[in-house]
């Protein structure tokens, strides 16, 4: 203990930023690896069938070449009992208290086939139903065409395909529980749940059940320990265990081409000191290249290096410093977007109580205790040496050894980082077709995993 406290104040980092490193290197030590809902998406195509005693649910017949002789016969639908049937319509009937709507799911008509009695009417009927209401309460009841930027793949359907669920239903003869099993396990949904039966006017109302669906659209678990920001709140939260241990302020995208997209992904490392790579936007755009390369030492004092390849291109890296506009450190976690949390030395910035200005990526307040933390909690060095990885002043990546998701969020009735739950500025005007799909009624699911728009490289962190 006397160590990490030593190495803090040796940083200059003693005080509030002291006593929270100090609680963290402590809890750091009895976490596991994260559990298997946090890996990647997984091609179901490329796996096993399923069992044919329960098949896959199919929502309506899609037209075909005419089959071969030989080929075998649809396998009918499992059975229902009528006690099943009946577990079912009453969900269905109180799925309001979810923030989906009950005449989604055709209850009349299930109340009619269970009338009739058990048969393969029921079975078909039942099935289909079931397995609507599972894919919503899975994957969300908003299509994918109204999910604005929404680029964070939600892995919840290949860890729990709807055919086991129903397997498991019907096995169990506890459908309800089944279905109620795929609720987000976040302690922000249950905050949610337990306000929309007290909203006081319908928009309240909408807007509460749009948020709710948008943690249906991120995996149930969304691991033992991760990084979230919530855009339109600009802050950032560091849980463990479904607790906050710390929150940090911070920048994200101007509204447009450069706002920051949604995104799911893996923190690979933490980079101390990093170097920046300059865009061609700025090292051609803005004559950066062509005013430095003939110009080493000028080059040098404004903390770049320079490099002219063999087809004439200007290559300008910034060097580690505290005038690197990646600050003192970056956080690595790969995706198409060239998207990452960061620090900067414009920290005056994180002052402003609208702080929509960066070009996609993520700046972070308190950023260098970030690092340290996130190389303590993932990667298991000791405070000590995150110290020195720091205060080097040399470019030092640290490889994670625990996974650790961070995820990019919009919600705009959330709970904010005190707990209390609270409304956002729609900054990125992303509420209104999430508003409009559930005015509408639901859309059959489909193959559509995230939003197709463009993806834009958003490499400038200024």
């Amino acid at each position: 203990m006397q160590s990490v406290k030593r190495a803090i104040v040796g940083a200059g980092l003693s005080g509030k930023f002291g006593v929270a490193f100090v609680a963290l290197s402590i809890a750091a030590q009895p976490l596991a690896a994260q559990t298997a809902t946090s890996a990647g998406p997984v091609d179901l195509t490329k796996q096993a069938k399923p069992a044919p005693v329960v098949p896959p649910i199919v929502a309506a017949p899609v037209a075909a070449a005419a089959a071969p002789a030989d080929a075998l016969p649809p396998v009918p639908a499992p059975h229902w009992t009528q006690s099943d049937a009946q577990s079912l319509l009453a969900t269905i009937k109180g799925i309001g208290a979810e923030g989906l709507f009950p005449r989604d799911y055709q209850p009349d008509v299930l109340s009619a086939a269970i009338v009739k009695g058990e048969g393969p009417a029921l079975d078909e009927t039942a099935t289909r139903l079931f397995g609507w209401l599972a894919e919503d309460l899975r994957d969300g009841r908003t299509p994918m065409t109204a999910r604005v930027q929404w680029f964070a793949v939600d892995p919840d359907q290949d860890v729990n395909p709807t055919s086991i669920i129903l397997a498991d239903a019907l096995l169990r003869h506890d459908v309800k529980g089944a279905l109620m099993a795929l609720l987000p396990t976040v302690p922000d949904y249950a905050a949610l749940k337990a306000a929309l039966p007290k909203a006081q006017t319908p928009k309240q109302a909408a807007l509460i059940r749009a948020n709710m669906d948008r943690w249906r659209w991120l995996a149930r678990d969304l691991g033992t320990q991760y990084l979230l920001a919530n855009v339109p709140e600009q802050m950032l939260r560091l849980t463990v265990r479904n607790k906050i241990i710390s929150t940090y302020k911070v920048i994200v995208g101007k509204p447009g081409k450069t706002a920051t997209p949604q995104l799911a992904e893996t923190v690979e490392g933490v980079i101390f000191n990093p170097t920046w790579t300059v865009p061609q936007s700025i090292v051609v755009g803005e004559g950066l290249g062509a005013r430095l390369v003939n110009n080493p030492k000028q080059a040098e004092r404004e903390g770049y290096k320079v490099t002219k390849a063999a087809d004439g291109t200007i290559y300008v890296v910034q060097q580690p410093g505290d005038t690197n506009s990646l600050g003192r450190m970056k956080l690595d976690m790969p995706n198409e977007h060239a998207i990452f949390l960061h620090d900067t030395p414009n920290r005056n910035l994180f002052n402003l109580p609208t702080r929509a200005l960066s070009h996609g990526c993520v700046r972070v307040e308190r950023a260098t205790e970030l690092a340290m933390t996130m190389a303590i909690l993932g990667a298991g060095i000791t405070p000590d040496d995150a110290v020195t990885a720091h205060t080097s002043k040399v470019y030092t990546k640290v490889p994670m050894t625990k996974t650790f998701p961070v995820y990019l969020t919009y919600f705009t009735v959330a709970r904010d980082v005190t707990g209390m739950l609270r409304s956002f500025p729609d900054i990125y005007g992303r509420d209104a077709p999430v508003l409009a799909s559930f005015a509408q009624p639901r859309q059959l699911h489909t193959t559509q995993r995230k939003s197709n728009e463009e993806v834009i490289k958003l490499d400038n962190p200024l």
